[in-house]
Protein backbone atom coordinates (compact mmCIF):
# COMPACT_ATOMS: atom_id res chain seq x y z
CA UNK A 1 0.00 0.00 0.00
CA UNK A 2 0.95 3.15 -0.80
CA UNK A 3 2.47 5.54 2.08
CA UNK A 4 1.46 9.34 2.35
CA UNK A 5 1.82 11.94 4.76
CA UNK A 6 -1.09 14.62 5.11
CA UNK A 7 -0.60 17.95 5.84
CA UNK A 8 -3.87 19.43 7.72
CA UNK A 9 -5.11 22.85 7.40
CA UNK A 10 -6.43 24.69 10.36
CA UNK A 11 -5.35 21.55 13.14
CA UNK A 12 -4.16 23.67 16.54
CA UNK A 13 -4.03 27.13 15.08
CA UNK A 14 -6.92 29.78 15.44
CA UNK A 15 -8.76 28.03 18.50
CA UNK A 16 -8.90 24.42 16.45
CA UNK A 17 -7.81 22.48 18.72
CA UNK A 18 -7.72 18.47 17.98
CA UNK A 19 -5.90 15.64 20.67
CA UNK A 20 -3.37 13.96 18.05
CA UNK A 21 -5.25 10.41 19.35
CA UNK A 22 -8.64 11.75 18.76
CA UNK A 23 -6.60 12.98 14.88
CA UNK A 24 -5.18 9.41 14.47
CA UNK A 25 -8.69 7.89 15.18
CA UNK A 26 -10.38 10.10 12.33
CA UNK A 27 -7.65 8.68 9.67
CA UNK A 28 -8.38 4.84 11.06
CA UNK A 29 -12.32 5.48 10.82
CA UNK A 30 -11.35 5.66 6.73
CA UNK A 31 -10.09 2.09 6.76
CA UNK A 32 -5.94 3.92 6.65
CA UNK A 33 -3.36 1.91 7.97
CA UNK A 34 -0.64 2.35 10.03
CA UNK A 35 -1.89 5.37 10.90
CA UNK A 36 0.43 7.95 13.36
CA UNK A 37 0.73 11.50 13.67
CA UNK A 38 3.96 13.79 13.94
CA UNK A 39 4.04 16.64 15.92
CA UNK A 40 0.63 18.76 16.96
CA UNK A 41 0.61 21.03 14.02
CA UNK A 42 -1.92 18.70 11.47
CA UNK A 43 0.67 15.54 10.51
CA UNK A 44 -0.39 12.05 9.68
CA UNK A 45 1.42 9.60 8.11
CA UNK A 46 -0.64 6.97 6.73
CA UNK A 47 -0.80 3.82 4.15
CA UNK A 48 -3.94 4.20 2.40
CA UNK A 49 -4.94 0.83 -0.71
CA UNK A 50 -4.24 2.28 -4.44
CA UNK A 51 -6.41 5.14 -4.58
CA UNK A 52 -5.92 8.46 -6.67
CA UNK A 53 -4.26 11.31 -4.10
CA UNK A 54 -7.20 13.55 -4.95
CA UNK A 55 -9.16 11.20 -4.24
CA UNK A 56 -8.34 10.06 -1.16
CA UNK A 57 -8.01 14.39 0.15
CA UNK A 58 -11.07 14.93 -0.51
CA UNK A 59 -12.30 12.38 1.26
CA UNK A 60 -10.03 13.04 4.04
CA UNK A 61 -10.96 16.81 4.15
CA UNK A 62 -14.65 15.65 4.14
CA UNK A 63 -14.32 12.95 6.95
CA UNK A 64 -12.79 15.90 9.05
CA UNK A 65 -15.44 18.52 8.39
CA UNK A 66 -18.02 16.41 8.79
CA UNK A 67 -16.10 15.00 12.27
CA UNK A 68 -14.38 18.60 13.81
CA UNK A 69 -17.15 20.97 12.32
CA UNK A 70 -14.89 23.07 10.54
CA UNK A 71 -13.15 23.17 7.02
CA UNK A 72 -9.96 20.99 6.77
CA UNK A 73 -7.89 21.58 3.91
CA UNK A 74 -5.85 18.50 3.25
CA UNK A 75 -2.69 18.10 1.19
CA UNK A 76 -1.03 14.65 0.64
CA UNK A 77 2.48 14.08 -0.21
CA UNK A 78 4.40 10.51 -1.22
CA UNK A 79 7.53 10.45 0.43
CA UNK A 80 8.97 10.83 -2.79
CA UNK A 81 7.25 13.79 -3.34
CA UNK A 82 8.83 15.04 -0.28
CA UNK A 83 12.28 14.36 -0.73
CA UNK A 84 11.45 16.81 -4.25
CA UNK A 85 10.14 19.50 -2.40
CA UNK A 86 13.03 19.86 0.32
CA UNK A 87 15.93 18.95 -2.92
CA UNK A 88 14.65 21.83 -4.53
CA UNK A 89 16.75 24.94 -4.15
CA UNK A 90 14.00 28.03 -4.32
CA UNK A 91 16.38 30.56 -3.63
CA UNK A 92 20.18 30.36 -5.03
CA UNK A 93 22.18 32.47 -1.99
CA UNK A 94 22.06 31.38 1.38
CA UNK A 95 20.40 33.75 3.96
CA UNK A 96 22.43 33.40 7.55
CA UNK A 97 19.76 33.43 9.92
CA UNK A 98 16.99 33.13 7.68
CA UNK A 99 14.28 30.55 8.23
CA UNK A 100 12.83 28.59 5.07
CA UNK A 101 8.62 27.25 5.25
CA UNK A 102 7.35 25.07 2.47
CA UNK A 103 3.51 25.51 2.02
CA UNK A 104 1.71 22.66 0.31
CA UNK A 105 -1.71 22.82 -1.94
CA UNK A 106 -3.34 21.04 -3.97
CA UNK A 107 -2.63 21.97 -7.46
CA UNK A 108 -0.11 23.64 -9.23
CA UNK A 109 -0.60 27.08 -9.38
CA UNK A 110 -0.86 29.41 -12.89
CA UNK A 111 2.24 31.22 -13.54
CA UNK A 112 0.41 34.06 -13.04
CA UNK A 113 -0.55 33.49 -9.44
CA UNK A 114 3.36 32.27 -8.94
CA UNK A 115 3.90 35.53 -10.32
CA UNK A 116 1.61 37.40 -7.66
CA UNK A 117 3.24 35.24 -4.91
CA UNK A 118 6.55 36.27 -5.95
CA UNK A 119 5.91 40.18 -6.15
CA UNK A 120 4.50 39.40 -2.47
CA UNK A 121 8.57 39.77 -1.73
CA UNK A 122 9.98 41.90 0.45
CA UNK A 123 12.67 43.12 2.70
CA UNK A 124 12.29 40.33 4.91
CA UNK A 125 10.36 38.02 3.32
CA UNK A 126 11.24 35.74 0.11
CA UNK A 127 8.96 33.87 -2.02
CA UNK A 128 8.54 31.46 -4.64
CA UNK A 129 6.20 28.92 -6.40
CA UNK A 130 7.56 25.62 -7.65
CA UNK A 131 5.05 22.85 -8.49
CA UNK A 132 2.87 22.17 -5.41
CA UNK A 133 4.70 23.73 -3.21
CA UNK A 134 5.40 27.89 -2.09
CA UNK A 135 8.97 28.34 -0.90
CA UNK A 136 8.71 31.40 2.16
CA UNK A 137 12.17 32.60 3.19
CA UNK A 138 12.14 34.61 5.75
CA UNK A 139 14.77 36.76 7.46
CA UNK A 140 14.32 37.12 11.24
CA UNK A 141 10.92 36.79 13.20
CA UNK A 142 8.01 35.26 11.45
CA UNK A 143 5.55 37.11 13.60
CA UNK A 144 6.91 40.53 12.54
CA UNK A 145 6.52 39.81 9.29
CA UNK A 146 3.94 42.05 7.30
CA UNK A 147 3.03 38.52 5.21
CA UNK A 148 0.44 36.25 6.42
CA UNK A 149 -0.77 33.14 5.02
CA UNK A 150 -4.37 34.73 3.98
CA UNK A 151 -2.33 36.89 1.74
CA UNK A 152 -0.24 33.95 -0.21
CA UNK A 153 -3.25 31.81 -0.26
CA UNK A 154 -5.19 34.94 -1.70
CA UNK A 155 -2.30 35.74 -4.53
CA UNK A 156 -2.03 31.21 -5.00
CA UNK A 157 -6.14 31.41 -5.55
CA UNK A 158 -6.06 28.32 -3.12
CA UNK A 159 -5.66 27.32 0.34
CA UNK A 160 -1.97 26.11 1.68
CA UNK A 161 -0.45 25.14 4.68
CA UNK A 162 3.20 25.97 5.60
CA UNK A 163 5.27 24.00 7.64
CA UNK A 164 9.07 24.77 8.93
CA UNK A 165 11.61 23.09 6.51
CA UNK A 166 13.10 21.32 9.50
CA UNK A 167 9.50 19.53 10.04
CA UNK A 168 9.49 18.39 6.86
CA UNK A 169 13.00 17.25 7.05
CA UNK A 170 11.93 14.81 10.18
CA UNK A 171 9.29 13.41 8.13
CA UNK A 172 11.61 12.27 5.20
CA UNK A 173 13.68 10.67 7.63
CA UNK A 174 10.95 8.50 9.15
CA UNK A 175 11.10 6.93 5.38
CA UNK A 176 14.91 7.37 4.39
Amino acid sequence: MPRFVAFLRAINVGGHTVEMAKLKKLFEQLSLDAVETFIASGNVIFDAPRTAPATLEKKIAAHLESSLGYEVATFLRRPEELVAALAHRAFRSAAPGATLYIGFQASPSAAAAAKQVAALSTDGDDLLVHGRETYWRRHGNFSDSSLSGAKVEKALGQPTTFRKVTTVEKLAKKFG
